[in-house]
């Protein structure tokens, strides 16, 4: 069984490396959260001090971390995580990163002669307790084959999409749709409150047309339509993928005025003490800039 490294233990990390423990991985992992860390050896993972104590005792190295920022630090450098890999390893980066990040990632790893895959995340940390993550994956294929075990013991669906950067790219675009949605559905359910309807019947409504996407159907009667902010997905992460798409679309001179004007609520609910609700919070924040009440399915 080959030696995994694991670096950040996070409300999505943590709950991968678990999955991949339980399913017999030998993992070494690292974390700045010593909780996490132990809660991993609790399930017979071993830990190492440092990222590149990590890297130095894996074939293959995962990284699950929050920003670009974090992800260069890790990896990239003269003690960085790749420069101290074996030779022949394959590090696979799932954290959700600008296109550059992961371009200067793919560039560090051919130079070193190390492999490479990018593979962000698709669904909610509840998918990811329970394995059945999705997976956008950039990389050779000979790269990819050799993570796909990994993959499949973390998760039920992987997107091979084509060349390191592919992972990347494919995720700003679903993150575009899944998180603007959050807004639309947020905007919905205010005029609804402020037309006097009843809420049940306005949603039996919407899932029986077109109007229905996943967030309202699925995420959202679990979360803010009972009253349970904890994030699966915090509103400040989701205004960081939003920064990332916005900036992405500018360098491709693709206009997204949706983008940026969601990006802009984000913002204000983050202004106000929202960011670390999850982000179906938006229905809150947004109710109670309207000043109308928050939506709330009754309890049966």
């Amino acid at each position: 069984m080959m030696e995994v490294g694991f670096i950040g233990l996070g409300v999505m990390g943590r709950p991968m490396a678990s999955n991949l423990c339980r399913k017999g991985f030998r993992l070494v992992v690292n974390d700045i959260n010593q909780a996490a860390v132990q809660e991993l050896e609790g399930l017979q993972a071993s830990s190492a001090p440092t990222p590149g104590e990590v890297a130095q005792r894996c074939d293959v190295l995962v990284t699950m971390l929050p920003n670009s920022t974090i992800v260069r630090q890790v990896l990239l450098g003269p003690d960085g995580a790749m420069a101290q890999a074996r030779k022949g390893a394959v590090v696979m980066d799932m954290s959700t990163v600008s296109p550059e990040t992961t371009d200067a990632l793919a560039a560090e790893a051919r130079a070193r002669g190390i492999g490479f895959v990018d593979a962000p995340v698709g669904r909610l940390a509840a998918h990811a307790a329970r394995g059945e993550s999705l997976f956008m994956v950039g990389g050779e294929e000979a790269d990819v084959a050799r993570v796909r075990p990994l993959l499949e013991a973390m998760g039920t669906t992987i997107f091979h999409c084509g060349p390191a950067g592919s992972g990347t790219r494919t995720k700003l675009v679903n993150n575009f749709l899944a998180v603007s949605l959050c807004q639309l559905n947020a905007e919905a359910l205010a005029l609804s409150q402020g037309l006097g309807l009843q809420l049940e019947r306005t949603l039996d409504v919407l899932y029986g047309t077109t109007a229905t996407n996943g967030q309202l159907k699925i995420n959202w009667p679990d979360k803010v339509l009972k009253g349970d902010l904890t994030p699966g997905f915090a509103i400040d992460l989701a205004h960081k993928d939003l920064s990332l798409i916005v900036e992405a679309a500018n360098a491709a001179r693709v206009p997204m005025p949706l983008a940026a004007a969601a990006r802009e609520a984000f913002s204000s609910a983050r202004a106000r003490g929202y960011g670390d609700k999850d982000f179906s919070a938006m229905a809150d924040a947004h109710c109670e800039t309207a000043g109308v009440a928050k939506p709330r399915l009754s309890s049966k």
